[in-house]
């Protein structure tokens, strides 16, 4: 593990490209310019791609074209389908990245997934970095990740810099591919079933009748509190569930949770309960709002609606780690 106070690079020369802008790839490019990298980008939303472009970067219409033009490649889509196409579709990066580039796989994946496209890519001569990340939007604007990673020292070597413009924690976990995801999959299970919990709290207090913006101020205040709830649950205090991470990324996440442990027999009785409180709010329509919507599944209660002022309480600066996991 390192820690970064990102003192200005010396004109870096490495070219590094990123694939994905969401709301955690676009403020990792910026970070990453911000540093001194040239930064060229891919998008399937061209416009988001040309906005970069005019901020002074670069932008490619393909992967493809992108990866040959770059030394690391940094991918930040959703899930193993999205790196899948990104890698290997049509217009795809993996045959067009020289031989000694680097892959940098920023995605929540199965374990094993990330292992196997470590091989695959081993054999066209390209690096790989298992870099699963966390801090939330606001934090990959500033750089200010954590970043689980696991590779080769050759994959480091070259991918370092790059790994530490975006981050302010960096953990080398092991030479082997998967290890950074298998780490990234316990952070999930937490992260799940804490916000389901902080939903299922905050809406027996509602039910109860106690005032909300009461509820929220006490919890946070005291030993019950976690992050999720001081965070998510003010999401639920404005009204606001526009999705910084929706609730389809935890049914996916909590989803391969449990697929990494059923080949061990391995009981989870926990996430599995959070999976299917994520699994019913999606059913109901609300896969596309913040997780936090995750209350709406409660039956019998009045949430806050937009506007409410919020109780003054400890500032949170990121949410979960993926719009763009």
């Amino acid at each position: 593990m390192h820690d970064q106070d990102h003192p200005a690079p010396t004109a870096p020369t490495t070219r590094v490209g990123v694939v994905g802008l969401g709301a955690m790839g676009l403020g990792m490019a910026r970070s990453l310019r911000a540093a001194g990298f040239h930064v060229a980008v891919h998008d399937l939303r061209a416009d988001v791609a040309a906005d970069f472009a005019r901020e002074g970067g670069a932008a490619y219409d393909t992967a493809g074209d992108l990866a040959a033009d770059v030394d690391v490649l940094v991918g930040v889509v959703v899930n193993s389908a999205q790196v899948e196409s990104v890698l290997f579709g049509e217009g795809g990066a993996a045959h067009r990245l020289r031989p000694g580039s680097v892959y940098v796989m920023c995605s929540t994946v199965d374990p094993t997934f990330s292992a196997q496209l470590e091989g695959r890519l081993g054999e066209l001569g390209v690096r790989f970095l298992d870099a699963p990340i966390s801090g939330g939007a606001a934090r990959a604007a500033t750089g200010e990740l954590t970043m689980m990673t696991s590779g080769s020292p050759e994959a480091y070597a070259l991918g370092d810099p790059v790994l530490d413009a975006m981050s302010a924690t960096v953990y080398r976990l092991g030479d082997t591919a998967g290890l950074g995801s298998k780490v990234k999959i316990v952070n999930q299970l937490l992260a799940g079933v804490h916000i389901a919990a902080a939903a299922e709290a905050m809406a027996l207090g509602i039910k109860a009748g106690v005032p909300a913006d009461s509820l929220y101020e006490v919890i946070t205040h005291s030993a019950g509190n976690s992050w999720m709830f001081e965070n998510r649950m003010a999401h639920v205090l404005a009204g606001d569930y526009t999705p910084l991470s929706a609730v389809d990324i935890f049914v996916k996440d909590l989803g391969l949770v449990l697929d990494s442990a059923r080949p061990e027999k391995f009981p989870l009785p926990l996430s599995a309960t959070a999976h299917q409180m994520f699994l019913q709010a999606s059913a109901s329509g609300l896969g596309g709002e913040d997780d936090s919507a995750v209350i709406k599944i409660f039956p019998g209660i009045e949430l806050p609606e937009p506007g409410v002022e919020l109780p003054h309480h400890r500032p949170n600066t990121h949410d979960n780690d993926e719009k763009g996991a």
